[in-house]
């Protein structure tokens, strides 16, 4: 029994189909940048692509005529979504920027952790109610990505928490891994992939998400 008056002590949200749909842009720039190599990103390749490390996506991008060292690759996929994401307002999908308001109103730490680059889930975060979330971790920050617990427990290190007495909310399977593994409560929030039945504690639509809701993990 966790004594509910002090749960959560955080609250980790994974980024992409979690807080926003950023996915889209993503797929269009390996779609563009297989393309300037001759090859061909299809939408088969994204889904695998889900969830998973960003070496997993650079090394599908070689395997599909992008032959370039995994920096470059990784430097022109990420320069392509920031030009594009540049032209658009942030967009959290429905109910999350209602449930960040509550988190930071309630004073409880929040933290991005997420497989992909740590400059996207910035602008994200930015875009947030002022104060939510205090760190953010990113691919560039880890050595063992997702479902790997490292994130995670790296998250609740920065954030100066017990990782049993968090909660994290994630949408795909190697997210939950993650962060089951790394001791926490998790919501799963419906996604691209779905989520094996006997993984995570709860779910939840994202316009589901309240404090009392995330509270109750904690009964």
């Amino acid at each position: 029994m966790t004594n509910n008056s002090s749960f959560p002590a955080a609250i980790l949200f994974d980024h992409d189909g979690t807080l926003v749909d950023t996915e889209p842009v993503w797929a269009a720039a390996k779609v563009a940048l297989a393309a300037e190599f001759g090859g061909t990103w299809t939408e088969q390749d994204t889904l695998d692509c889900l969830g998973l490390s960003m070496k997993f996506t650079l090394d599908r991008l070689r395997e599909r005529g992008v032959d370039l060292p995994d920096e470059q690759i990784n430097e022109r996929l990420v320069a392509k979504v920031r030009e594009a994401l540049a032209h658009q307002q942030v967009e959290f999908l429905p109910g999350i920027e209602r449930f960040l308001t509550q988190v930071r109103d309630a004073q409880i730490p929040a933290a991005i952790v997420t497989n992909a680059t740590t400059s996207i889930a910035q602008r994200t975060a930015d875009a947030a109610p002022e104060g939510t979330f205090s760190v953010i971790i990113g691919n560039d920050e880890t050595t063992h990505p997702k479902p790997d617990p490292q994130p995670y427990l790296l998250a609740a290190q920065r954030l100066g928490v017990e990782p049993s007495r968090c909660v994290a909310l994630e949408d795909s399977p190697s997210g939950v891994r993650s962060a089951t593994a790394a001791g926490m409560k998790v919501i799963v929030v419906p996604g691209e992939l779905e989520v094996p039945a006997e993984l995570g504690h709860a779910r939840m639509l994202h316009t589901e998400l309240t404090l009392d809701a995330v509270r109750a993990l904690g009964e």
